[in-house]
């Protein structure tokens, strides 16, 4: 059986217990692999994850071969072969991710200094916290003998919120919206792409208004972040 050593900073947030049960149950990579789980956080919180560990301990899962929390990167990266880098600070009420680049970005520093240092060459690496394409390039700068092959960044989000939006628009499902593409930064700068995406087999242009797509589809999935905060 395989066996990989996985980091999930930010380990006691929302976003990473919502994670670890994926991982230790072997969804994320798969029934044949044993997962070494190490939790990271900060100092101040990191006394948290010591409840999650219990969690993680009740599950019994089969898979998973060892557990360790830790605020040291030393520790938690020391021959990773996989690094999720979850944590970062929330976004706010009317706050852009732009306006977290400039917190954000000495944790990813650390983050990328510490992958550098301690992980296993052939680590892989995602980055989650946002701005996460900002993120990602500035913890990459910061582990450089790591390949850009290695380094990936979520915008997937911002591809389900389009998908979503667009199915809801047309009356479709979501499963029926197909070859829509998200360029750009993980940002109010990106761009839903609906110039191939089809609902139900057909083109999206002939499933919905055109002006529509061209102005508040790109804006809605643009602003969507935002507006789930505000709502909540």
């Amino acid at each position: 059986m395989k066996s990989v050593r996985v980091v999930v900073t930010g380990a006691t947030g929302q976003v990473a217990y919502a994670l670890f049960p994926r991982i230790a149950s072997g969804e994320m990579f798969g029934p044949d692999t044993e997962v070494d789980l190490r939790l990271s956080d900060i100092p101040q919180v990191i006394e948290k994850a010591k409840g999650v560990l219990m969690e993680l301990e009740d599950g019994a899962y089969p898979l998973l071969s060892g557990l360790t929390a830790s605020a040291d990167r030393a520790e938690t990266h020391q021959r990773a072969d996989w690094v999720l880098l979850v944590g970062s600070v929330p976004r706010g009420p009317g706050m852009e991710r732009g306006d977290l680049i400039r917190k954000n970005g000495p944790i990813f520093v650390e983050e990328g200094k510490a992958i550098q240092r301690y992980a296993a060459s052939s680590v892989r690496v995602v980055v989650v916290g946002n701005p996460a394409n900002t993120n990602c390039l500035i913890a990459r700068a910061n582990a450089h003998t790591i390949p850009d092959d290695r380094w990936s960044a979520m915008t997937r989000l911002d591809h389900n919120r389009a998908r979503a939006l667009l199915a809801k628009k047309a009356g479709a499902r979501v499963s029926e919206v197909r070859k829509l593409a998200i360029w750009g930064n993980h940002s109010a700068t990106l761009f839903p792409d609906f110039t191939n995406a089809e609902v139900k087999g057909k083109p999206a242009v002939e499933a919905v208004d055109r002006a529509w797509l061209e102005n508040e589809f790109v804006k809605d999935v643009q602003q969507r972040g935002a507006a789930v905060i505000a709502a909540r």
